[in-house]
């Protein structure tokens, strides 16, 4: 347990957040004194007020003076330091450096991204290009500001220069993208968190689902028409468990309705090997597909039984080859770093055996136990088993990218990732994934239909701190509730276009 007491209410999501990278396995606690309470408002993260901190194994006290902050680490440290409260994002900073260095000290570790948190690393050199500056600036910006690492920083640099290349032909202001969620899957596994249902459970409800949501695409259909769609991506869930005809279905009603002139992309994330057929995988060519993602996660057998996938390494195998032999020239996989009972030999392994088959795209994904995983629900059993992700891993996933040609192009962070890593997407050149881009950067508004979809209506309007403005509308997850509410999921959206 790490208890945290403030005599204000000021950054708490921040410093939790930072003890949470530096203690993962740890519960963080926020306190508050009587000054901080009798003024609490809004409180970004876990609170309780009177606790005195006894009974922890870590004790922390933030104290804010008008023109300093004091930070006691008990048992280990304590630091004072000037601080300008008139502009709140330095002190933020201030404080986080501070904190980081603490914690660097007293536990002889430093984390790959410093004092960053958040899950868009690559939006500040992004933003600091589009302001001109030089590569060496930003680098210089990086180190001093977060404490990133060189590799972490430029990382982060080389991928904005990509990212910013391309985007070039997307149309921010007057274009959109288009996310189509289909909240079925063979089989739930071990770490997943995502608005899905096994498929057996709902089989027999599944064209009522695409009724729901041709009432949405209807509706999204009729209020973009004077917006350019540039790109699209079915995601899940399992998209390919749905059947033949009902894929036919569906992206019949997509081409129907929505004009793909401007669209650049078009995504369909095969995902589980066990879900797909040649006659799937024609029905997506004859619809003209441009890009579909085979996911096997893992190579070890072990592995794919112990997080609940379902198929074998060679179905895995089987199903690749075969969308190649159909003629699918834009092929993503996905791998996940920090599996159980996995080594650094197991993961080596798994390379060999992509590197073989010669994906079009890679996205190595850094486990990361989101709350409502089963990995966390029943943590007290799983966490026996060996999880690791290392600077090494990552690194040994960079050298055999860059040895099948895929370059780094995309880069975002979730909470909870072993080893504080993050998830990186390699492709070839031509090959880049822009959804992806996209979603992470929030430059463009991204019209998210289905049980559990989440749309973002993003202005050109800019913030203070440069970052555009915007607005969610989030569809139910429960696909019962969504099939029966679709007018409201509907109505959400209306309010904001």
């Amino acid at each position: 347990m790490i208890n945290v007491t403030l005599n204000q209410t000021e950054f708490e999501y921040d410093i939790h957040s930072l003890l949470k990278a530096f203690f993962p396995k740890e519960d963080v606690e926020i306190y508050y004194t009587k000054e901080a309470e009798s003024d609490k408002k809004n409180v970004a993260c876990t609170s309780h007020f009177g606790g005195n901190g006894e009974d922890a194994t870590n004790y922390f006290e933030v104290f804010y003076e008008p023109d300093a902050v004091t930070v006691e680490w008990r048992n280990h440290d304590k630091i004072r330091f000037p601080v300008d409260f008139s502009n709140r994002n330095e002190v933020r900073n201030i404080l986080k450096r501070n904190i980081y260095r603490m914690l660097e000290r007293g536990l002889l570790q430093s984390l790959p991204w410093g004092t960053l948190t958040g899950i868009r690393p690559v939006k500040i050199p992004m933003k600091l290009l589009e302001q001109g500056k030089c590569e060496e600036e930003i680098f210089s910006h990086m180190k001093e500001t977060y404490l990133a690492s060189d590799e972490k920083t430029a990382l982060s640099i080389a991928i904005a220069e990509r990212e910013l290349k391309l985007l070039s032909a997307i149309d921010y202001e007057n274009g959109y993208s288009l996310y189509i969620g289909i909240p079925f899957c063979p089989s739930t596994c071990l770490y997943c968190s995502f608005t899905s249902y096994p498929l057996t459970a709902w089989e027999d409800q599944v064209d009522a689902y695409l009724d729901a949501l041709e009432k949405e695409i209807d509706f999204t259909a009729k209020a973009c028409v004077a917006k350019k769609l540039n790109a699209v991506y079915i995601g899940g869930g399992t998209p390919t468990t749905l059947n033949p005809r009902q894929i036919n279905r569906l992206i019949s009603k997509l081409r129907d309705s929505f004009d793909f002139t401007h669209c650049l992309e078009f995504t369909v994330e095969a995902g589980r090997p066990d879900s797909i057929t040649e006659e799937k995988l024609l029905v997506l060519k004859e619809h003209g597909i441009s890009r579909i993602s085979i996911n096997p996660q893992t190579m070890k057998q072990e592995t794919l039984d112990i997080i609940g996938r379902r198929h074998s390494v060679q179905q895995t195998v089987d199903s690749f080859l075969l969308a190649r032999k159909l003629g699918f020239d834009n092929i993503n996989m996905d791998l996940i770093i920090g599996l159980p009972e996995e080594t650094l030999d197991d993961v080596r392994h798994t390379l060999e055996q992509v590197k073989a088959l010669a994906p079009d795209s890679l996205t190595v994904h850094s486990l990361a136990v989101k709350r409502a995983a089963a990995l966390n629900i029943y943590k007290d059993y799983y966490e026996k088993m060996q999880m690791e992700n290392t600077m090494g891993h990552m690194q040994l996933c960079a050298e055999y990218c860059d040895s099948m040609g895929l370059f780094p192009y995309y880069l975002y962070r979730q909470k909870g990732m072993a080893g504080n890593m993050e998830n990186v997407g390699y492709a070839k050149e031509g090959k880049a994934g822009v959804y992806n881009i996209l979603i992470m950067e929030e430059k463009q508004t991204i019209m998210a239909l289905g049980a559990g979809a989440s749309t973002k209506f993003v202005t050109q309007e800019l913030r203070e701190d440069g970052n555009r403005y915007i607005k969610r509308a989030e569809n139910v997850k429960d696909v019962k509730n969504y099939m029966e509410r679709i007018d409201e999921m509907i109505d959400r959206k209306r309010k904001y276009l």
